[in-house]
């Protein structure tokens, strides 16, 4: 059975609206077309967005500690 949802979901906006080189949002990783597009996405496609930000957030992060660590090691 599926379940209902009660709640609309929420933006993942925090406020940084500033592009990546790769033209995600720094703050919630979000592209320019899933931005403007939010308020007219389905619950699915907003989960979906919520989803892929969540990747590439985990890579942004991945790419910093590496980063970092050929800094320390000055490679």
């Amino acid at each position: 059975m599926e379940q209902l949802e009660f709640f609309e979901i929420p933006s993942p906006c925090i406020n940084v609206c500033e592009s990546n080189e790769r033209g995600y949002c720094k703050g919630c990783y979000r592209s320019r077309e899933e931005r403007q597009g939010w308020i007219s996405m389905s619950d699915p496609q907003k989960r979906e967005v919520l989803r892929l930000c969540s990747l590439r957030k985990k890579r942004a992060e991945q790419q910093l500690m590496l980063d970092q660590v050929r800094r320390v090691e000055g490679t």
